[in-house]
């Protein structure tokens, strides 16, 4: 899964939780930013977890933990894809009849 893309910068982000932290509720935060109630809410939890806190009933991965998962899927799938490309490349020269390695004489 790719990372999330946002429309709201970081530092936007960080001054609706700071206002968040001051008593603004979401909805208030909502109608008076923009960013609707439950983003706002998501963005609440998140912090939470990430700061080692997380809000009952919201578990999940930190972003540290996102960032590391998405990584090892690329990877994962980048594996997966040599490993394609090799059967086939084995494959192929088995047809042929050629060796594809010599083994040593030691």
């Amino acid at each position: 899964m790719a990372q999330r893309s946002t429309p709201y910068p970081l530092a936007f982000r960080q001054q609706i939780l700071e206002l968040a932290k001051l008593g603004s509720t979401p909805k208030e935060l909502s109608a008076e930013f923009g960013p609707c109630a439950e983003t706002i809410k998501y963005w609440i939890a998140q912090e939470a977890r990430d700061m080692g806190k997380p809000l009952p009933g919201k578990g999940g991965l930190t972003t540290a933990e996102q960032a590391e998962l998405s990584a090892l899927r690329r990877e994962n799938r980048r594996l997966k894809m040599e490993r394609d490309i090799l059967a086939k490349a084995t494959a192929w020269f088995a047809g042929k009849g050629e060796k594809i390695f010599t083994p040593s004489s030691n």
